[in-house]
């Protein structure tokens, strides 16, 4: 008769229980990565629009729209910003306002405010006048979809007046 080679009982049971610990130890570490990378996705869209703000702001500045703005859009400058769209950025005491269409031509990116449209970016727009604050937010975040208040989101509010500077925001206690 052959006789029979294998693995008792003894030691499978062994290593299973030494997968089980590595398995504890080492998937706290992997499982929060997403929604690191959603905070960090966020701050990375907050810098875009700063620097595009600066950029704006500067050309504006030379040419001499930083004053102009209000509440209304017939008080808005605008500023050839080289995106070769044709589209100049809309401004508002120099800076971008706060319309999707001025934030898609100036940060070059897909973004709505319809969750039905496919976008990478959306927007959540109270108001239309540009001079509101708005909460922008990426396709596939908590936030997409909600029916309640997430917070996975980067508030951009405008400027105001010639002294008072857009604010950026980033929300990111639910990502």
């Amino acid at each position: 008769m052959q006789k029979q080679s294998g693995f008792t009982l003894i030691e499978l049971v062994v290593v299973i229980i030494i997968l089980g610990i590595l398995a504890v130890t080492a998937a706290p570490k992997f499982i929060n990565l997403q929604s690191d990378a959603r905070a960090s996705t966020l701050q990375g869209i907050k810098g875009a629009l700063q620097g595009a703000n600066s950029l704006v702001f500067s050309k504006a500045a030379i040419a001499g729209e930083e004053t102009k703005g209000g509440t209304a859009a017939a008080n808005f400058g605008s500023v050839d910003i080289g995106t070769g769209t044709g589209n100049e950025a809309t401004t508002n005491y120099g800076y971008l306002v706060s319309t999707k269409e001025q934030l898609a031509n100036a940060l070059d990116i897909s973004i709505s405010d319809d969750e039905t449209v496919a976008a990478d970016w959306y927007v959540t727009v109270a108001t239309n006048d540009g001079a509101s604050a708005v909460e922008i937010y990426q396709a596939g975040s908590p936030r997409f979809g909600a029916t309640t208040a997430i917070e996975c989101y980067v508030t951009y509010t405008p400027a105001t007046s010639t002294t008072v500077t857009p604010k950026y925001v980033v929300s990111a206690d639910d990502c």
